[in-house]
Order: structure tokens, then sequence, then C-alpha cells
């Protein structure tokens, strides 16, 4: 049969014959996990006896969950906050070192060190920076300056912002990258023309710089955003003592589904959120690219 075929077909034959390992291996990780989280959330199961069909119970309870509505709430902190504050930072520094030439490679580095640096090693590190007196650096320098002392991960209103600056600073380093590729991608042609017509840095900026990134832009904040909604290890390494901060103040939505789900063994009700967190994840993802990708 294999003989009779055209060699357009053959080829056909050939791609797919080398794409069915991929595709299966990636609906076997990817789909199928999906699809069994929807069908959890619809059951109660607690890791050790049978399943047990709850139909939207799982749902009514996460709508009636004060704690759930803080978790999503914070999780949009982080996401509206973290997304573009990470996404100026980093255009300004790869902006800015793209002109450098001297010890450029160094400086570099130096920015791409904390992306390539365990999340929980940092995490530790940043959390004895906010210790109080005599053992945190941050508390340990207002003092020496006679400041009184801020109680970054033990206040409600801190904990938050204190737990977001570690996880802007590690993924700094990746879109300063990302961002200097993109720059160096922009032909200098453009920019040639106009310092002839002699425009100003500011005309070059919003007229040719931005524009032209646009792709990058929307990569970076499509990735970004995932990462700020599934924020998990900076929160759960820097209050382990407390997860999730004083009075939930820093849980995000996945620090609530690991605890529903290995503290409470309720594994339905973690799928129904795991089944929102998706959702979100969806919904965002093709906003993004909606309005960053209209004309």
């Amino acid at each position: 049969m294999y003989r009779n075929l055209t060699i357009r077909q053959k080829q056909i034959v050939w791609a797919w014959g080398f794409l069915a390992l991929p595709v299966i291996f990636y609906v076997v990780i990817r789909f199928y996990p999906t699809g069994n989280a929807i069908v959890i959330s619809f059951q109660n199961w607690n890791l050790l006896g049978d399943r047990t069909w709850a139909g939207l119970e799982n749902y009514k309870k996460l709508w009636n969950d004060p704690v759930f509505w803080k978790v999503f709430q914070n999780t949009f902190l982080y996401l509206l906050i973290g997304t573009p504050l990470s996404l100026i930072l980093s255009f300004v520094i790869a902006y800015h070192l793209d002109k450098l030439r001297f010890m450029h490679g160094f400086l570099r580095m130096l920015y791409f060190l904390p992306f390539m640096t365990s999340a929980v090693a940092m995490a530790w590190v940043w959390r004895w920076f906010y210790q109080d007196v005599p053992i945190g650096l941050f508390n340990n320098i207002l003092a020496g300056f006679g400041i009184p002392q801020i109680a970054f991960l033990q206040s409600t209103t801190n904990a938050l912002p204190s737990v977001l600056a570690p996880a802007v600073w590690a993924g700094l380093g990746f879109q300063v990258i990302i961002f200097m590729a993109g720059i160096r991608a922009i032909p200098t042609s453009y920019y040639e023309a106009a310092k002839i017509d002699g425009v100003g840095w500011w005309t070059v900026l919003t007229q040719i710089t931005l524009p032209l990134l646009r792709p990058t832009i929307v990569f970076i904040v499509v990735f970004s955003s995932i990462g700020f909604l599934r924020i998990f290890d900076h929160v759960f390494n820097m209050t382990t003592n407390n997860p999730g901060g004083p009075l939930n103040s820093t849980k995000p939505l996945v620090l609530m589904i690991y605890d529903t789900a290995f503290n409470g063994f309720d594994m339905g009700y973690a799928a129904a959120q795991t089944v929102v967190l998706f959702t979100i994840l969806l919904v965002v993802s093709l906003i993004q690219l909606r309005l960053l990708r209209s004309n």
C-alpha cells in the first residue's frame, strides 16, 4: 500500500510518523490531566477512598467561600502590579544596556543571574532580608538611619508587595534579554533615517522602537502574566510559618490549590479551583493577545 502512494502522500506519512511520538506525549502529559481534573472537580475524593459524584457542589462551595475571593483578589493583584512593573523595568534596563559598551556582557550576565537561581534559595535569602533587627538586612539599614523598622512579611499591607518584589526581580533578567534581542532585530536604517531628519529621541522611541517591538512586548506580557497568575514558590517559601501570609494577604490561587489538595485532602474542591485557574489563564492570555495584536 505504501508503494502505491505519491511522493506527496509519502511525505505526509513520514511527517506524521515523526510527529506521532511528541503528539502522543503532549496528549498524555497535557490533555489527559486537564480532562481528568475537570472530571474530578465534579466529584468528592480524599485520595484514599472511592470517588463519589458531587455535581456542582464544589463550585457552589467555591462561590460561597470568602477565602477563595480573597485569594482571587490576591492573584489578580500579582498580575496587575507585577506584569506592568516588570515590563517597564525590563524595557528601561534593556534600552539603556543596549547603548552601553563598557562591561556590557558582564552587566547582562548579572541581570540574567537571578533567573538562573533556584526560586527556593532566592525566596529564603529575601526572607532573611525582611527579618526584624538584628537579623534582617533591610531593617538593620533602616535602624542605622534612625528609621523605625518595617514589618515586611508580618503586615497585611506590606506582605504582598514584599513577596512580589523578589518575584519581579527574579524574572527581570529573562525579560531584559528578550527585549535586547527585539531591539537589536530592528533595522538600523530606521534610526539612520530619523537621525538625518533630526528627529528627537522621544519620537524615535515612540514611533520606531516601541511599534517595532510589538511582537516582543506581546510575548513578554503573556509569558509574564502566566507566571504571576501561577506564582507559588516565592509565596510558599517566604511565608512558611504562616503559608499565605497574615490573614491570607499573600495567598495566591496556586497555593490555595496545594493547601486544599495536600493538607485538606479534598481533591474535588482543589480540582474545581484548578479549573477556575485554567479558565483565568486562558481568558487573560486570549484578551492580551487580542488587544496587543490589534491595529
